[in-house]
């Protein structure tokens, strides 16, 4: 400028500035980054020296993820990416982190064209949720589900992981499409189930320990780590309507039949009943078609009532029916069914006996058959046929459900 003498009052900073702005204005155009140092913190954000002028760094635009320390960023030379000029305000707001998403979308390309399921690769644990932990890769993330952290059941991800832990993971599956990344930890290491397989095989007995009882069943521990389900249906042969608890409670050794083994999942299906006589072939194999049984009614339903055989032996105990038209050869078998009551003793003849299905069919009528009608006299009318065999019969009626024969 001119002062009022007519001196020219020279500048070199204004020069220098001004040379400085033109040329970080060019670069900006060009969208090339340029070198600047991080000499100080500021408000908002820290202040960067590009060389002549004083640029603004947001704390948002610093790095990807919060920075700890920003000594270690401080006082050296590295690359800034120009987002904004304002020459009126003299204001430059630059970025680092712009540089490093660059860098991080060039090297993610890079990792995508290379990776596949089975891939073994370097991470650190960024996040940890309750359903697993999220895995830096160093240009994507991953998910690493608790379900494939540990071979052994985990309640959550914190028991074996922490924020900030360098682990390998394997790439257990990869979406092409969405660019998601499945990864596992426990596949690097050989799943420990695999020793049993020749050792727990179905059909195999061991001895175990009751260590829970659910109300769908019990799981017995088998050995140190290693439990096993037995469904209460598998409990006992006459378990039906009858709480676990009420079989078997926690601390008992039991012995136990091997059902199935399902390595990947660590599971194995047991049985107790099995490792006990059937006492529904049992009962087969002893009271053939026509037999005389005894039995004390346990309940009556409209269409009969049930009967448990061999009361006074639980483990023999098995229910039978006698059908309400079983029960004497009159044809009023509601005014029948109404002479019984719980807890009669009452003896019947062997009908049908199906161990397979559990089903006994058990008459009463049938133990006096001089009472039946005309033609059916001589004996019990199902005594004159056998299974399987062919008979000439007459149709009696026809019907959307079947054919009613003589």
């Amino acid at each position: 400028k001119v002062d009022g003498r007519g001196k020219t009052i020279l500048s070199r900073e204004k020069a220098v500035r001004e040379e400085s702005w033109r040329k970080f204005e060019d670069l900006h155009k060009q969208e090339v980054n340029v070198d600047g140092i991080i000499i100080g913190r500021v408000k908002g954000g820290f202040a960067v020296e590009l060389g002549g002028i004083i640029a603004f760094l947001p704390g948002s635009q610093v790095d990807i993820r919060p920075i700890k320390d920003m000594a270690t960023l401080m006082n050296i030379s590295q690359p800034f990416k120009i987002l904004k000029m304002d020459r009126d305000q003299g204001n430059i707001v630059v970025s680092r982190r712009a540089i490093l998403e660059e860098s991080r979308k060039e090297a993610r390309s890079e990792l995508l064209s290379t990776i596949a399921e089975g891939s073994v690769l370097d991470g650190v644990v960024k996040n940890i949720t309750d359903y697993g932990a999220f895995i830096d890769l160093g240009s994507i993330d991953g998910l690493l589900h608790i379900t494939d952290i540990a071979w052994n059941k985990i309640s959550h991800p914190s028991e074996v992981l922490t924020i900030g832990q360098q682990i390998k993971v394997c790439v257990i599956k990869y979406n092409h499409e969405t660019q998601r990344v499945s990864l596992g930890l426990k596949q690097l290491e050989q799943n420990p189930w695999e020793k049993f397989s020749s050792k727990y095989v179905a059909g195999a007995k061991f001895k175990g320990i009751v260590s829970t009882v659910a109300d769908y069943g019990a799981f017995i521990e088998l050995e140190a780590g290693v439990e096993g389900l037995v469904h209460h249906s598998e409990i006992a042969w006459n378990s039906k309507n009858i709480h676990p608890r009420k079989m078997i409670k926690p601390g008992d050794e039991v012995e136990v039949m091997v059902l199935e083994l399902d390595i990947s999942k660590h599971r194995i299906s047991l049985s107790i009943k099995r490792c006990q006589p059937n006492p529904w072939i049992l009962f087969v194999e002893s009271n053939p078609i026509g037999s005389v049984v005894e039995g004390v009614v346990s309940n009556i339903a409209d269409f009969g009532m049930f009967i448990t055989i061999h009361y006074d032996n639980p483990d023999l105990a098995i229910d039978a029916l006698i059908p309400a038209v079983e029960l004497s050869w009159e044809e009023n078998p509601e005014k029948d069914l109404k002479k019984y009551k719980r807890d009669d003793v009452v003896k019947g003849v062997v009908l049908t006996a199906d161990a397979d299905r559990e089903r006994i069919t058990v008459g009463i009528k049938q133990l006096d058959p001089s009472k039946a009608p005309s033609g059916e006299g001589s004996g019990p009318s199902f005594m004159k046929y056998e299974k399987n065999a062919v008979y000439t019969c007459v149709v009696k009626e026809v019907s959307d459900q079947g054919i009613v024969v003589d």
